[in-house]
Order: C-alpha cells, then structure tokens, then sequence
C-alpha cells in the first residue's frame, strides 16, 4: 500500500462535473478538507483508496463528489455501492449523494436496510437507482432474492469499517464483496486500522492508495468539555440542575443502555422538560420521524444510545451529555461531535464516578484538552435563569395577535373586583405555572457545601467525634493491634477507591477496628472493591456505620 502527499487542490481543481461542482456553492463548500484534498483526486481516476479519518472530517463528500461525477444517468441500474453499519448513517449518507447530485437531472439513490417495507425499496428498484447506500444485512436480502443486480457497479465503498467489526457485520461485508465485480472499485474509510480491517483491505482492495488524515484536535476548539463527579443513583438529578441552569437549544443525552433512555426521558419529562428517547428497540420509521421532529424543534433534549444516534446529524445541538461514560475515547470524540459543528461553539458535559477518573484522562491525551471538573448550578443560577425564561415567555407572548379577547377580559375583571391588573397578570401566571414553587429556596454557600477536611487522627474513641459534613461514617476491621496508621488507611483508599486523600475526613483508630469519614453516594463498586482491600495483611472488610 502506498500512501502519497498531494498538493492541496482546490474543488475547481478536482476534475467534478460542472452538476456536481456547482452544487459545492449552495451548501457552502468552499476550502476542501484534508480528507477531501487527499482522496477526491484518487477516486475520481478509478484508483482503490484506504482513507484513515474520523467522523465528521467530511468524509463522505470525499467519496460521494468524485463518485457522482463518474455516474452515466442513462444506466439506471446500481452503478455504486456503500455499505454502512446503521441504519441511521445509510439515510445520512444517502441524502447527501441526493444532495450533492441535486443538479444531476435523472439522479436516483436509494437507501436499503431493516426495519423498512420491502415494497418501497422494491418499487424503486424497479424504477431504476443509481446508489444504493445501505446496512449489509437488508443488502444480503436483496442479493439472495434477486432483487439487485451489481453487474453494473464500478464502486463499492466501506463507511465505518472499524464499526462494522464492532457491531459484529464483517463477515457480512466479506459476503458482499465476494458478489460484486472483481473489477469495481474499492474504497475503505475507518476511524481505526484494526488488524481485521487491515486484513480486508489485503484481500479486497487492489494497490490502494493509503490517507491517514490525523485527528485535528483544533476541530474540538469550538467545544467546552466539561466533567462532573456524580454518583450513579445522583445522575439524573445533577442532569436536571444543569439542563435547569444552562441555557441551551438542543441536547443530546447519551446513555449506555436502552432502558436507561427510557428511565430518562421519563424523569425528564416528569421535570418539565420536552424530551424523547431513541434506541435500536424503537421502529425504524418512529426513529426517523423523531430525528425530524428533534430537527423541527417539537422537543429539546434527545436521550439516545450510541448506536441509534450513529450518524446523526442536528444542527441545533447546543449540548451533548455523557450520562454514561463511554468504554473507549472514539465514541467520546463522535457523541461530542454532534455539537460545535459548522464553526458554531458548543458545550459537552462528562459524568465521572470515582472508579472512571482514569479515562478522563485518556480522553485529556487523546483530545490534547484540559477537560474541566464543573460545579452544578446554584439555587441563585438557577432562580436567575427561571426569571429570565419567564420573561422571555411573556416577550414572545405580547407578539401573538390574538391578544385583544384576554387583554379585554383581563381588564374588565380587574374592573369588577377592584384589583389591580397586575395582581391579575401574577395570579394568571401562577395558575399557568402550577402548585411547584417557581423560585428555589436560598442554598448555603457552595463553598461550604463542597468544604474538605483535613485528615484528623483520633485516638479517644469514648469521645463522639461529629460527622464531617458532606461525609459518611464506615468502619475497617484493622486496629491498632495490627500496626495500622493513619497513612496506611489513607494510602489503601486513595489507590483503590481512586479517591484524594483531601476527600477522606476523620480516622479514628482503636484497637480492633477503625472508623473512617468518607464522602457521601459511594459507588457499589467502590464499596466491593474496598472489602477486599488489604491493609497491613488484614482484610478492610468495610462497612457502613449505622
């Protein structure tokens, strides 16, 4: 495989039809990607091509403007072929070959997978379709029953291939490619080379031309990353406290499972929030129409899982939320694309447990930023943002022109019981708003809240030593009578729990036991581990103090 550095070309300099090129202006494309630069020339000539790029390089204008501008009209059958790993990024992909090809008079595309009528896809099979973009399994239906015919195909390209390993598709996709033509094109795009991607490329593609485009850290500039440390069963109420004292447009909360996109949609729904869920157990056609619905601004926060939100491509994503922490950095950096995008600025937020510090870390060295610890928003922010968004309410209602009928009713009442119209107005509003109070209580002090103690050795356990606040009591089967010292508590904590030492508050150690203060919601995890831990060849054997 050889891999070539190329001049950076401009669009003009790409050899697309003037169809294709004169569409780059309308969706304001004017300076090529790396990734576009290096490939385009490439595919354009026939040659295979091994592209190394992330999501969101702008890849797919990298294989669909060369690839559209190769295409004969007049041959209605599949002249090019994309396989992708969900079916969320077929219907991505395959809408911008249509957009792309908008001026190809006659261009037909066609996305095929799951979860959608064979009819519809038939139909336009019969029609005539020039791209097909679509998953492998459905695509394998089709092959079997006949149903298309790739005889015509010069071009098959691989999206995600390191995707389609991890969702198990890699047989499947060695499947298709040994029943398309041996002389069509090939062209593979992964955000990693794993060794069985690399062994495809070996088999499958012929003196490629290999572009590793190396992620561009400057491309999350325009992304605030942010954590926050939260014990699980205290998730949903941080979520709610920051989606109260932010301000935003769209949200994406991103959750491991599908069940929790459902237990968190409901708590966000039961707050007041306008939210929807979106997993691979949903149909495909209610799954499309939420994308558009989350588009079209009928609700604001989408609670997905990272497979249904593959491809997904919102622009008025202000915030994306890691509920649950991803298990590599990849799918960190893609959930956190889906904000920042077109050179607008956006805000990520990571929830870290104790036991997860380590990959805040990996992701600080992958990314080369600093991800900053956050603090929730207070009750004084979150009153302040309550006012305001009131305000604002009322702002968008004086505009309405249907107002004169309440604006007469109002008045005349206020008339009729002798009360001021503005007690009218605030009685309006609290009937509106409900039984919750609209405004917070005063908190204590932030500061105070989060105070953290200095380690205090105690050895008089006749003494009642006050709980710090903010901390819980446990006891550790190890005393005096084994030689333990403060340090040795100290150190077999921080080491296993992940915890500093200036979270851990009193130790108080007596003869056979010791008691400890540590901080409030630890992880069932944590609190496993730490019973198993050794100190001074006693087993901790940890236990919460009544």
């Amino acid at each position: 495989m050889s891999q070539k550095i190329l001049p950076k070309l401009r669009f003009d300099e790409m050899n697309l039809i003037p169809s294709v090129f004169s569409v780059l202006q309308d969706v304001n494309y004017d300076t090529p990607t790396p990734i576009q630069s290096l490939t385009i020339p490439h595919l354009i000539q026939g040659k295979d091509v091994l592209g190394q790029a992330r999501t969101g390089t702008g890849k797919t204008a990298a294989f669909a403007l060369p690839l559209l501008s190769r295409i004969d009209l007049n041959n209605k059958r599949p002249q090019v072929l994309v396989l992708t790993p969900t079916r969320e990024l077929a219907i991505q992909v395959a809408e911008s070959f249509k957009t792309y090809g908008a001026r190809m008079k006659g261009l037909n595309v066609l996305s095929v997978y799951g979860g959608q009528s064979y009819g519809i896809q038939l139909n336009q099979l019969k029609r005539g379709v020039h791209v097909i973009v679509g998953t492998p399994g459905r695509l394998m239906d089709h092959m079997r029953r006949k149903t298309v015919s790739f005889a015509d195909l010069f071009c098959v390209v691989i999206d995600e291939a390191d995707e389609m390993l991890h969702m198990g598709f890699i047989d499947d996709v060695e499947w298709i490619l040994d029943k398309t033509p041996d002389d069509s094109q090939t062209a593979l795009f992964s955000a990693t080379m794993p060794m069985p991607i690399r062994k495809i490329a070996q088999k499958y593609l012929t003196t490629p031309e290999e572009i590793i485009v190396k992620p561009d850290t400057t491309e999350l500039t325009t992304i605030n990353q942010q954590y926050w440390m939260v014990a699980g069963n205290k998730k949903i109420n941080a979520l709610v406290r920051i989606l109260e004292g932010v301000s935003f447009d769209g949200v994406i909360v991103f959750t491991k499972t599908k069940t929790a996109t459902l237990d968190v949609t409901k708590s966000l729904e039961d707050k007041g929030f306008k939210a929807e869920a979106l997993n691979g157990d949903i149909a495909q056609n209610v799954r499309e129409r939420t994308i558009n619905r989350l588009k079209n601004r009928y609700f604001d926060i989408l609670v997905a899982t990272d497979v249904a939100a593959r491809g997904l491509d919102v622009d008025r994503i202000s915030h994306v939320v890691n509920y649950d922490m991803p298990s590599k950095v990849e799918p960190y950096i893609h959930r956190i694309g889906r904000t920042g995008r077109a050179g607008r600025t956006g805000e990520a937020i990571l929830f870290v447990n104790r036991n997860e510090r380590w990959m805040v870390r990996s992701i600080e060295k992958a990314t080369k930023q600093k991800i900053k610890e956050i603090s929730l928003p207070t009750n004084k922010m979150i009153n302040k943002k309550r006012v305001a968004d009131f305000k604002h309410s009322i702002t968008q209602a004086l505009a309405s022109e249907e107002l004169s009928v309440f604006q007469n009713l109002i008045e005349d009442y206020a008339r009729e019981q002798d009360i001021p119209v503005a007690q009218v107005a605030a009685a309006l509003a609290k009937l509106a708003h409900g039984d919750i109070p609209f405004l917070l209580l005063p908190q204590k002090d932030e500061k105070q809240i989060k105070a953290k103690s200095k380690v205090k050795i105690v050895a008089d356990s006749a003494r009642i030593i006050p709980i710090d606040q903010g901390m819980e009591r446990y006891r550790i089967e190890v005393g005096r009578s084994h030689g333990v010292q403060a340090g040795n508590i100290v150190g077999a904590i921080s080491n296993e729990a992940g915890l500093d030492s200036k979270y851990i508050g009193n130790i108080d150690i007596n003869q056979d036991f010791s008691l400890v203060d540590l901080p409030f919601g630890m992880p069932a995890e944590t609190f496993n581990l730490l019973k198993k831990t050794w100190v001074r060849s006693q087993k901790m054997s940890i236990s919460k103090c009544a």
